[in-house]
């Protein structure tokens, strides 16, 4: 029986809670889970799909499912993109001085993520199978588990 996941996730939560609260254990076991996985794996993406959290959704890795699409509103990225845009463009926006120009930075940098991280930017860069309609997600769900057989 194929697995269909319809994947909607900003990521799991990280830092110094949740790790108090054991949630390495509890994600960890979401790729063991996956790896385990015997059966195909279909995966549509229907909004964001951010880090391990969206790969844990999809067997263990973008490259497990059989079939991976999402809908235009897709987004995608190692992790929430303002976060990303704080830590991996940290010293640049340390080193802007006027508040405003550093807003302004940041606005920009973000913007530049999400522009990376669409669905289509994804599916050019054969991430994702395809960018569908979301009207059309039954039908695609069905053509794929069709081309399992």
């Amino acid at each position: 029986m194929p697995v269909v996941s319809l994947t909607d996730t900003p990521g799991f939560m990280v830092g110094p809670d949740s790790e108090e609260e054991g949630a390495v254990r509890r994600m960890a076991s979401l790729f063991i889970a996956g790896a385990a996985l015997s059966c195909p794996v279909v995966a549509i993406f229907l909004r964001k799909g951010y880090g391990l959290g969206a790969m844990a959704m999809v067997g263990g890795s973008f490259l497990d499912p059989v079939y991976s699409a999402a809908w235009p509103t897709g987004e995608f990225g190692a992790m929430g993109l303002e976060g990303a845009v704080r830590l991996g463009f940290k010293k640049e926006l340390d080193s802007e001085k006027d508040p405003q120009k550093r807003a302004e930075l940041f606005e920009k940098l973000v913007t530049q993520s999400y522009d990376a991280g669409k669905a289509t930017e994804m599916a050019s860069h054969l991430e994702i199978d395809a960018v569908i309609d979301p009207a059309m997600t039954r039908e695609f769900i069905v053509k794929a588990l069709h081309a399992i057989k």
